[in-house]
């Protein structure tokens, strides 16, 4: 039977800035994503691509009906399913997904995740807006379940999203095939799993009340409350933990109004204090991401990945959509084809080894780093230096101080990943 329960561990957060909340006229976003502790994130990039008319695509679990033209992504994601936790595609649009329960029963059957629908939005969509309708339009064709994580007792849930442009923002909020969404103009955001939308509903589902009404959860009178509404009457522990948290997340944005940067944003998912930056028992911060989109067209977006636990003791390292952009080998899983556990029936039965070799590198570094020794505050201070020159880098990028050639903005996430396995080398 598939667990559902929100007491299992499972935390997410996202952020969002727009102008006039950023300190320079770009949307920033950001996520920290909380995952099984010894999961293995990879960052993966997908070229653009042209399909069979009719085509069928496998996702995790499900096949769905292919698009004609899919658009180029980065993603960093659990190694074992076909979605992603976060990523963008080369049109800016960025988007991340948080796990979340309500009044609305989770299926136990195989479906589409979050993160599929994720991954289909990123590569089927030019803005936040049309990646908002792509999820719903596959919500109500395929639905969401199956389970989330790679264990033989299936973890079920339903999916909140924050999904950005470089103009605005949006939250996309589920249950089942419902769903709600807000538009994000101006100002910062967080998510952190738990229904945030209450009366301010740029769209919605066209049954989404009618459903709420026939079942006794709202009267149809008066306001209606998307989180009120659907989320659970009874709220377990571990959605208090995830309120305190999106609490804590909000005030550390408010705190920054008007001078929100990557850094900021960067300093905000290391908050262990928190528990934004997750290191508790089984669960831990698995990998984290930081975009910078300018409104200016003609500047690059900046996308920057971990690819490693715990973004407190990791390189945040900038990658650029540009021609002839490549993978970065080092931060690939080693794949093991139709052997694979989750392609096996019944799924999840045996364990692979899906560390890629910058993890490996950076597990060893974290030992040395966790033990304080000399050795490991020469990492730490690797690691420091080598983010704050792809941090230069963007300054430089933004400003005009600095144009680099195609071939050398392609490759720049792989040249600092090349540095970072270097330094733990």
């Amino acid at each position: 039977m598939a667990s559902s329960s929100p007491d299992a561990p499972c935390s997410c957060d996202c952020f969002v800035s727009v102008p006039p909340a950023s300190a320079i006229p770009a949307v920033i976003f950001a996520k920290n994503s909380d995952r099984p502790r010894d999961e293995v994130q990879e960052v993966v990039f997908i070229p653009a691509g042209t399909h069979t008319p009719g085509s069928q695509l496998q996702c995790t679990y499900i096949e769905v009906e292919q698009v004609l033209k899919t658009h180029a992504v980065i993603l960093s994601r659990p190694s074992w399913l076909w979605g992603a936790e976060m990523g963008a595609n080369e049109h800016g649009v960025c988007i991340g997904n948080e796990a979340v329960w309500t009044k609305e029963p989770v299926g136990e059957g195989e479906a589409l995740l979050g993160m599929d629908l994720l991954r289909l939005a990123l590569e089927r969509s030019s803005t936040a807006q049309e990646a908002v309708r792509v999820i719903a339009g596959l919500l109500d064709r395929y639905g969401q379940g199956g389970s989330c994580r790679e264990d033989p007792v299936p973890f079920c849930y339903h999916n909140t999203f924050l999904l950005a442009d470089r103009t605005e923002a949006w939250v996309l909020e589920t249950a089942g095939k419902l769903w709600a969404a807000q538009r994000i103009q101006g100002g910062a955001r967080n998510i952190s799993n738990q229904l945030s939308i209450g009366t301010d509903i740029s769209a919605e589902h066209p049954e989404l009340r009618s459903h709420a009404k026939a079942q006794g959860w709202w009267t149809g009178q008066g306001t209606f409350d998307f989180a009120e509404v659907f989320s659970l009457t009874q709220q377990p522990v571990r959605m208090e933990a995830a309120k305190a948290r999106f609490r804590a997340g909000r005030e550390l944005l408010q705190q920054r109004q008007g001078s929100i940067t990557a850094e900021v944003m960067m300093d905000i998912l290391r908050n262990k204090e928190s528990g934004i930056c997750m290191d508790s028992g089984g669960f831990r911060t698995t990998a984290s991401m930081v975009s910078v989109l300018p409104r200016d067209p003609t500047k690059p977006c900046v996308h920057f990945f971990t690819a490693t636990p715990d973004p407190s003791r990791s390189v945040f390292k900038p990658f650029i959509f540009e021609t002839g952009v490549a993978q970065a080998p080092q931060v690939l899983s080693p794949t093991f084809g139709a052997q694979d556990p989750v392609r096996i029936l019944p799924r999840f039965q045996t364990q692979v080894d899906r560390r890629h070799l910058l993890y490996r590198g950076h597990q060893a570094a974290l030992g040395l780093m966790e033990e304080g020794q000399d050795q490991g505050k020469r990492v730490q201070q690797k690691q420091q230096s080598l983010e704050l020159e792809g941090l230069e880098a963007l300054r430089k990028l933004l400003t005009g101080e600095q144009t680099l050639p195609p071939h050398r903005l392609s490759g720049l996430f792989q040249a600092f990943v090349e540095k970072e396995h270097q330094a733990y080398a």
